[in-house]
């Protein structure tokens, strides 16, 4: 769970530096509004957590699930805000052209790497075994 709010979180974060660092929208249809962009990163978490959980369900998950993890995830984002624009406008050509703004823009490189970082801190928790903090009079120390 930890590591799904760090990906939508650092995505989140992510796809506003980008935003901001090229003074454009994400998205760049016109008259398109939020629709696609939205159904998209709620997809990409849900294909996230999807994946991240059946990754670190093993007992000793292996790093490499990272980048299936990632790889997963950044797809189904383009693919579903594709399906959105197409659903949304009609148009393929305008689905392409929103496709291509978010692997050429950098959106696409920014979910990678958010999922590939949260995935990597969710594999990492669970090798180590972390557990919950406790107050030192939880403890059974007698």
């Amino acid at each position: 769970m930890l590591s799904t709010i760090s990906f939508f979180a650092l995505a989140i974060v992510g796809l506003g530096a980008v935003s901001f660092a090229v003074d454009a929208d994400i998205i760049g249809v016109p008259g398109l509004g939020q629709g696609p962009g939205v159904i998209g990163m709620a997809t990409a978490v849900a294909v996230f957590a999807g994946v991240e959980w059946a990754a670190v369900r093993l007992a000793r998950p292996v790093y490499r699930s990272v980048w299936v993890t990632s790889l997963t995830t950044a797809l189904a984002h383009l693919l579903v805000v594709a399906i959105g624009v197409l659903i949304a406008t009609g148009d393929p050509v305008k689905a392409l052209a929103a496709a291509g703004d978010l692997v050429t823009g950098g959106a696409s490189l920014v979910i990678l790497l958010a999922a590939a970082i949260a995935a990597w801190g969710g594999v990492a928790l669970r090798r180590t075994r972390a557990q919950h903090p406790t107050w030192p009079w939880e403890r059974d120390d007698e």
